[in-house]
Order: C-alpha cells, then structure tokens, then sequence
C-alpha cells in the first residue's frame, strides 16, 4: 500500500515512518511567480511505482527528487535555547533537489518526496499527479488547482547578492581557472543564481580577501590581467569585460567589487598577482600591510582604470564596493585608515560593508552599512542613503535563517520583513563555498554540509555542484518564495498603499512583523492566500 501526500514547500520531509503535515489541495499565485509543492510517499513495503505530473493546459512543470544529506554542525551552543528548529541534534535532512532524470521511485517504509515546481499564465490549471504500478495500474492519483491570477508580479527591486565563489568551482571540478570548461560552468553557476532572485554578483577583478586564514592563500580567481615594470602597472579589463558581458546576458544587474583589504580589521592586502618579467608573482598579500605606500599607489594606478571601464560598460552607477568585512568596534580605526586610502580614488563610487557597530555609521566612517538582522534596529531609525541587512552564521537564535535543521517556514519569513522595513539591499556570505572553515581545504559538499564542522550545516552554499552544473538546495528555492512574497507585497502596496498592507499582512499573521520573530508555515501560506485574494479584488 502506497501512503501519497501533497504537501507545501515549506515542509521538509524527514526520512522517517511517520509524516504527519497538512495536505494541499489548492494554490495560487501571480502571474510571472514559481510556485513549489512536494509530493510525500511511503510504502508498508517496499516496492517501485511509475509517476507524473500533468496539468491540463501549456504549463512549465519541473519535478525533483529530494534527497537527503548528513549535518553534523546544526547551530552554536547559544542557540540551542531557540525551540524553532527542526532538531538540534546531527542526523540526515532533506536539502539537495535533484533533477528528476526518470519517471519511477523506489518506495519504502520511510517517507520521501518529490518537488514540484511549476510555473504558468494567467487561468485556472489543474494538476493531476498519478503514481502508478509497473503494469501501469493507478495506485494512488491527486488533483491540485493552481489559480494564477491575471496580474504580473512586479518586478525585483531589491538588490539580492550571495556571495560567488569562482575559486570553489575550479577547485572542485578540477579546472584550470578562467579555462574554457571553466567559463562554461561559472556561466550554469551563475543561471541558477539569477533565476532564483540573486542579481548582484561578486566579481573578482581580485581574489577575495574572505575567510582565508591569516598567513594561508585562496587560489586566484583573479580576473585582472596585471603587468608590474618597476613602480608602473599596467592592465589589461579584458577578461573583466567578459565577465561583465556574460553577466548581462544571464540577467545579473548589479556588480560588487571584492573588499580592497583583508577581513577581520582591514590590517593586511589581498592577494593580487602580477606579471614580472614574464613571470606570475604575487605582489600584496598577508604580508604586505594595508596602510603601506606600495598599495596606496597601486590602488592609485588601479581604481581609476577600473572605474573608466565600468563606465565604458554602462555598469558605474550599479557597482558597489567593499572595504573590509565584519569589521568590530576594536577595528574602527584601522577601517577608517582603510577607508581614506581608497576613498581617494573612488570618488562617486557606492561603498558597501556587512557590519553591525552603529558606531560606523555615527562616526560618518561608513554611508551605506550592512548591519546583520539581529543588529538592524538603531539603523532602521537613521536616514540612511540605502537600506541593507544580512545574516550568516551567527544570527541562529530568534530570527530568519536558512540552516538545514531549521523549518523552511523560518527561512521564508525574511520576505515580509524585507518588505515592511523597506530594505534596499540583503546579503549572504555563501552561495556556493566549497572549503572548510578559512579556507584550509576543498570539501565534499555531499557529505560535508557545514564547511567541515566550521559553520552550522546550510550556512555556507545554497547549490550543491553537480555534473552539469548547479543544483538548487531547499534553502534557495524557498528564499526565492520569500523574495516573491515581497514582490507581491508591494504590487499590493500599489494598490492600497502601505499602512493598509502591512495591516493585512500583520492580521492574516496574528502578530507584528519585526526582525525578530519568525512565522510558522500555515501562517505563511495564510498570509499570501489573503493577499493574492486582496490583489484580485483590487486589480478588477
């Protein structure tokens, strides 16, 4: 016998014998949106059965198989208080979506699932899913209506960035950087970011000076051509260009510099090759101190080039640059000398940085901040010239985050608080790092889920790599249902304005919406069921 359950997106499907979650019978959505729904199953015994997903109309239906993963590192010690997680103890999750490559599973006594995500125009579409015996008699079959309302989503204003690793793609499959085989998976890579809503991109005219232990080297990814005769430089942009290039045809908007000095206090340089006498040297790095006379007159002879280039490409008014990353309160003096040296030479340029000391921006030492979501409150009282938050690995008790051992209903929640404070920019460390912590060695991130016990499990990437090129974890797909949760929040807003739809969203909730609390799945898909009603209603 054959136990079949529709479920939502946010549910994650544990391998277990037991699998008591809500079914779902309907969903709607926007014209323009993906919508995902899984397809739970067990057996009393094993056994294989043939399955489809069909609908009647010209509809984009795309299924995977959803397999689970090993997670050792869950959270940090401190947040083992916070009651909303999955577990807190190691064991396997669902997480890696697999695209579907044959039309039959292997059923048991333990629950799996099946992705479906589907994309559609305007009108009423009804699903059929059927799971059926090898000798094709039907099992079990299901019907879900999908209502896509005659009304396009709006698009993406927020800046999305998550941090790419070009550096961890050659190192895994084993390609020579900026080879041809390696422009093509960069490019596959880069397709699953933007079709998931990232449309920043951290471009690495250098190799980024990020979680790389003090004194031990990334291999380069640089994309800058440099030539060193004496004191001069000279540059060639022109695989920066391709890069550029290839980024616009994918979607990709927005570009952000790698940080022009090292994490953890802007002390040091980055790592930056030169050619010297036909030979590749490296030229700045841990030992080269960031305040020396060597790197203030490279940056001279760099940052204007590489400013007239963006602008040669129509991309200066959409780069943003860093100086350091994470920089404390300890760190404010060393940032702000940091800061001088480059600023003179980035005169109009937009500089960004993940910090969360309101001191930084007081002090006038940083415009535009990054604070982490549990340090946003004194910046969403300033008038700052753009919004922008993050979180990483430290922000795991009491607010949104997309560890693997959290419920998929706590990483979705960011959306509407995305929306309700009007952030222009979100941040992520880590869309596909594939080493351990600081960079020591390459992983498997197969088997090694949390950056070899240094990060809590889904911290560090959001695709697993694969032969043919990214595949999509849980974790992305439902981030995007987040950031289309804010699109469709603010097409509303057009409509009826903000007061009224922050009242909707707060009473179809039960609660306010804060950076600091989190909302359960069924509040969720209540909350979007309410809007999407509201929008038809509005839009007639």
């Amino acid at each position: 016998m054959l136990d079949l359950k529709v479920i939502s997106s946010l549910e994650k499907v544990l391998p277990k014998r037991e699998c008591s979650v809500s079914e779902i019978k309907e969903l709607s959505c926007l014209e323009g949106e993906k919508v995902s729904f899984q397809l739970a199953f067990s057996a009393d015994s094993r056994a294989a059965y043939n399955f489809s997903v069909t609908s009647d109309s010209d509809i984009e239906i795309k299924t995977y198989f959803v397999e689970n993963v090993p997670v050792e590192y869950t959270t940090f010690t401190f947040a083992l208080e916070d009651e909303n997680y999955i577990s807190h103890e190691a064991g396997i999750y669902p997480d890696r979506l697999m695209p579907a490559d044959r039309d039959w599973v292997q059923a048991s006594e333990i629950y799996k699932s099946i992705w479906v995500t589907v994309k559609a125009n305007s009108g009423v579409h009804n699903l059929k899913i059927k799971f059926n015996s090898f000798d094709n008699k039907t099992i079990e079959e299901r019907t879900i209506k999908l209502n896509v309302l005659p009304v396009k989503l709006t698009e993406q204003k927020l800046i999305f960035t998550q941090w790419f690793h070009t550096d961890c793609i050659s190192e895994y499959y084993g390609y020579e950087s900026y080879s041809e085989e390696h422009w093509v998976m960069i490019e596959k890579f880069l397709r699953m970011a933007s079709d998931n809503g990232i449309n920043m991109i951290l471009t690495p005219i250098f190799t980024q000076p990020l979680d790389t232990e003090v004194g031990r080297k990334r291999p380069s990814c640089q994309l800058l051509k440099i030539v060193k005769n004496g004191n001069s430089y000279s540059f060639d942009f022109s695989r920066f260009e391709r890069w550029i290039s290839l980024c616009k045809k994918i979607g990709i908007e927005y570009f952000e510099m790698p940080h022009l000095f090292t994490q953890w206090g802007a002390r040091f340089t980055p790592r930056i090759i030169a050619e010297i006498n036909g030979e590749e040297k490296d030229i700045f790095g841990w030992d080269v101190a960031s305040d020396s006379k060597e790197y203030d007159e490279f940056l001279g002879s760099m940052l204007p080039e590489l400013i007239e280039v963006l602008k040669q490409n129509g991309i200066f008014d959409k780069t943003y640059f860093h100086i350091s990353d994470e920089p404390a309160l300890q760190h404010l003096e060393a940032y702000s000398k940091a800061r001088e040296i480059a600023k003179k030479y980035l005169g109009g340029c937009k500089i960004i940085d993940a910090l969360s000391d309101y001191d930084f921006y007081k002090n006038g030492v940083v415009k535009i901040p990054i604070p982490s979501t549990d340090h946003i409150k004194p910046f969403l009282e300033a008038d700052l010239e753009e919004r922008w938050t993050y979180y990483c690995c430290m922000q795991c008790k009491g607010v949104s985050n997309r560890f693997l051992t959290m419920p998929s209903a706590r990483n979705r929640s960011i959306g509407i608080q995305l929306y309700k404070y009007h952030i222009d920019g979100f941040l992520h460390w880590g869309y596909n790092f594939y080493y351990s912590q600081f960079s020591r060695m390459v992983i498997n991130p197969f088997a090694q889920t949390d950056a070899y016990n240094g990060f809590p499990a889904g911290d560090s990437f959001s695709v697993y790599p694969a032969k043919d090129g990214a595949v999509p974890a849980i974790s992305l797909i439902v981030f995007n249902e987040a950031l289309q949760d804010m699109r469709a929040l603010q097409l509303l807003e057009s409509y009826i304005g903000y007061e009224k739809t922050v009242e909707l969203v707060e009473e179809a909730l039960g609660e306010e919406v804060t950076f600091d609390s989190c909302y359960s799945a069924e509040a969720i898909l209540k909350m979007r069921e309410a809007v999407n009603k509201r929008i038809s209603k509005e839009s007639k």
